[in-house]
């Protein structure tokens, strides 16, 4: 393998089998583009604007004292620039995206096209309600749809995002215990569970417990009653839990944390591995929030923003944050701002946000629900499930699987024992995904898992689809058996750039352009 003159590989002539180097560094449609500073120029811009007129400036100290040194480009130097970035981004909407956890399902358009709605897409949080009586009734149609579905009283749709959920629902437990005139100060949580949860709860100044994981990844009644006692606020538990797997025991675990008067709240992430088939309240969950990008499609990640709306139990329904929304008694939405004006005596805990929630977000989860149906809900769930079990059953002979060949929910996990003597790591496992074009699956989590490698295919990947992402993971594993490390180490090899230092990436990052690229700089010193 050798590399051009900007360090990428060169490409293998279609006649001869060799290396040849091109002038401008494509490779067809692969085309190199330089950083935006390099393209352009920062003393001129692709638009002529009249000088602006000389005024006092009212910065004083703030002023800038310098240039602001932006590159300016023309109108299609801008448009090419940016589309050829977006042509290195893998996507939902080029191929499979095996990311256990985060659930990258596709986007139905129409889901797309009913947000661009007008009403919906140009709604703005400071226009008066009367103006937005069909955004109101939206809102509290997607919440009773929620409602429904989780067996829960009362949902709050004004968080941003699940972790925005779960500080909503343990600040609704933290206010009920108020009420109480308790003030317990420890959170029960397994070790499997998300980051987010351990965090959410010190954020409210609680101290966490860890509850281990037995051999079969899921949490043991008895372990859990062995932590509890008066001072315990809270069980934090993921259903079906990180590993992929559905906890057995919750209704035994709830009741015992009732008993000892505490709070159940389920971490909602893995919601769509049971929407239609188990309704959360009835195991006894007292709080979750629902991600909507992970359960009703909405966009994930850069394609946001978020909304993790949170259901309540009736027994935490009057802590619920203001403001919310609800039909009153003639089937018409409304929008209330206190709890004085519900005609209640609830003590909410206040606020989780200045304004209601995400538009867009619930304009796209509710066409996806109302699209799907009650039995198309219950059918995305069970394909969701059978697809991740399809995964393992394809797999199994040639990976590891660390608690046993038994049934899983919405996501495989293996473990990196297979690979034990081959001198590949997970990370070079991982990085090879990219030369076979897929984005790599979950790695190093659940935290309980040596080398964790973390599929969850969802409801959206044809068997097709799926037996070709199978079958490019058994060849990487009989590559790796068969003593090609080295591959493994370089990989990946054909992606618009090469391995980087993802440590060294973190901890120094290069945040100011200088004139000069890293290597430049490096040489440099």
């Amino acid at each position: 393998m050798t590399m051009n003159s900007i360090g990428r590989p060169t490409a293998p002539s279609a006649t001869t089998g060799t290396d040849v180097e091109t002038f401008t560094g494509n490779r067809g449609l692969d085309i190199e583009d330089g950083l935006i500073f390099e393209v352009g120029r920062n003393d001129v811009t692709g638009v002529d604007v009249p000088e602006t007129p000389k005024v006092a400036s009212r910065l004083g100290a703030h002023a800038r004292k310098t240039p602001i040194d932006l590159p300016g480009l023309k109108e299609p130097e801008t448009m090419r620039h940016y589309v050829r970035l977006s042509r290195q981004n893998y996507a939902i909407d080029l191929g499979v995206y095996p990311l256990g956890s985060c659930t990258m399902k596709h986007n139905p358009r129409l889901n797309e096209k009913m947000a661009r709605l007008p009403g919906f897409a140009d709604v703005h949080p400071l226009q008066p309600l009367a103006t937005v009586p069909g955004a109101i009734e939206l809102i509290a149609d997607c919440g009773r749809w929620l409602l429904e579905l989780t067996g829960m009283s009362s949902v709050a749709m004004s968080p941003k995002a699940g972790a925005h959920g779960e500080a909503c629902g343990m600040m609704a437990i933290k206010a009920a215990l108020t009420a109480r005139g308790e003030s317990r100060s420890i959170v029960l949580v397994p070790e499997s569970a998300h980051g987010t949860n351990p965090a959410t709860a010190a954020l409210l100044g609680y101290k966490v417990v860890a509850i281990p994981a037995r051999e079969d990844g899921t949490v043991d009644v008895e372990a859990v009653k062995a932590k509890l006692s008066s001072d315990v606020a809270a069980l934090m538990l993921t259903n079906p839990n990180t590993c992929g797997l559905f906890e057995r025991d919750i209704v035994a675990i709830a009741e015992a944390v009732h008993e000892a008067g505490a709070y159940f709240y389920a971490d909602g992430a893995n919601f769509n591995a049971i929407m239609g088939k188990v309704r959360p309240g009835d195991l006894g969950v007292d709080a979750m929030h629902i991600n909507l990008h992970k359960t009703f499609s909405t966009p994930h990640g850069g394609g946001g923003p978020g909304a993790g709306p949170v259901v309540l139990s009736e027994k935490l329904a009057p802590f619920a944050p203001v403001p919310f929304v609800r039909f009153d008694a003639d089937g018409k939405a409304e929008f209330i701002e206190t709890r004085k004006q519900a005609g209640d005596t609830a003590t909410p805990f206040g606020r989780i946000a200045a304004f209601h929630g995400q538009m867009g977000m619930f304009v796209r989860a509710l066409a996806y629900m109302m699209s799907h149906g009650s039995d198309g809900l219950k059918q995305a769930a069970e394909d969701a499930v059978l697809n991740a079990n399809y995964v393992k059953a394809r797999l199994k002979d040639v990976m590891s699987l660390p608690f046993g060949d038994r049934h899983v929910m919405h996501e495989a996990l293996f473990d990196d024992s297979f690979l034990e003597g081959t001198g590949v790591t997970t990370l070079d496992f991982a990085k090879a995904m990219i030369d076979e074009g897929f984005h790599p699956m979950t790695m190093y989590f659940p935290l309980v898992v040596h080398g964790a490698m973390l599929i969850e295919p969802t409801e959206s990947e044809s068997k097709a689809g799926l037996d070709q992402f199978v079958g490019a993971l058994r060849s990487l594993v009989a590559r790796a058996k068969a003593g090609d490390a080295e591959s493994f180490k370089a990989a990946p090899i054909h992606a618009p750039r090469r391995r980087l230092d993802e440590t060294r990436a973190a901890r120094h990052p290069i945040l100011k352009w200088t004139g000069e690229r890293p290597e430049q700089q490096e040489a440099a010193e």
